[in-house]
Parts: C-alpha cells; sequence; structure tokens
C-alpha cells in the first residue's frame, strides 16, 4: 500500500469505519458505481461481493477500478480516491471475510443467503488523489 500517503492511510483502518464508493466500467464503458463495505490487508484494499452481481460482471470483464473512500467525519472534503486494478478474484475464504465486514460495520454477523456465492476481490491500488 505504498502508494496511499501517510495522511490518509487512517482512512483504510477498521476503526475509521469508513465506506468506499467502488466504480467499475459496464460493456458499454459508461460507469457504474456502488457503496460498499472494505477492509485491507495491508497491501490490498479487500471488497466482497456476490458472483454474478453487475460489479461482479465488470470487474471480470474490465478490473480497472476506482475507489472513493470518505472520512466518516468529514466526507465532503476529506477523502482518498484509489484508481487500480482487481488482481485476484477468489471465492475460498469469502464467506468469512463477509462475515468480519459485517462484525466491522452493521456490528454483527453475516446472514448467509441461500444459493449466492461470495467473492472477494484483491485490489492493487497504483494511483491516488486525497484531499484534506
Amino acid at each position: 500500500m505504498n502508494v496511499i500517503p501517510d495522511s490518509h492511510k487512517d482512512l483504510l483502518e477498521d476503526e475509521a469505519g469508513a465506506f468506499a464508493f467502488l466504480s467499475t466500467l459496464m460493456a458499454d464503458g459508461s460507469p457504474q458505481l456502488t457503496p460498499l463495505w472494505f477492509n485491507t490487508d495491508g497491501k490490498y484494499i479487500l471488497i466482497n461481493s456476490a458472483r454474478g452481481r453487475v460489479k461482479d460482471i465488470n470487474m471480470r470483464a474490465r478490473p480497472q477500478i476506482a475507489l472513493l473512500i470518505t472520512d466518516p467525519k468529514d466526507p465532503f472534503y476529506r477523502y482518498l480516491q484509489i484508481r487500480g486494478r482487481v488482481i485476484e478474484i477468489m471465492e475460498e475464504g469469502a464467506l468469512e471475510h463477509i462475515n468480519l465486514l459485517s462484525i466491522k460495520y452493521d456490528h454483527k454477523p453475516w446472514q448467509a443467503v441461500a444459493g449466492q456465492t461470495r467473492v472477494i476481490y484483491k485490489i492493487l491500488p497504483e494511483n491516488y488523489s486525497a484531499r484534506n
């Protein structure tokens, strides 16, 4: 996560409780935007979704993404924009991961949805812009 400035690394910490807004590209090149939960493993941004959703389809076909992470205490004036790409998509450990995110954001365990396959996306940050 060397690309992230020290001044904004706090937004990536679980304690910040910051939400991310994920931008993916549709097949026609138009943007698609989704608010979501996230965490990091220290090198990658990790997000979780269900297989077959629009963002899943988009990231599999076009791995270039952008994330906007806003400071919950000052969402308009302090944020971190990350541009990067999905470097790995995996199902193994995805249920455990969404449970961790549910506890982080909803403060309760994840309730599994019958027939839904959860997926983790590892995002490599490549560029950023930040506002204080």
